[in-house]
């Protein structure tokens, strides 16, 4: 399989899991879908090597995992 089909794959990947937790009404579901697609897609955007698209995953990432956090101290 081209390497560049398998990023295209967890790219796609990223989209549906970050989808998927637009759409979960749980808080903490939902942020561990929006890690999960956020570094999917991070993967994505560092095989492109993509300026803009790196540093906002890795915000979003980051935020997703804080509020993860602080929810699951509750």
């Amino acid at each position: 399989m081209e390497l560049s089909l398998i990023f295209k794959i967890l790219g796609a990947a990223g989209l549906v899991f970050i989808t998927i937790g637009v759409i979960t009404k749980n808080r903490i579901n939902q942020n561990i879908y929006f890690i999960i697609g956020g570094l999917l897609l991070e993967a994505y955007s560092l095989f492109l090597r993509d300026v803009i698209f790196v540093p906002l995953q890795i915000i979003f990432v980051i935020v997703a995992a804080y509020e993860l956090y602080h929810l699951k101290k509750k």
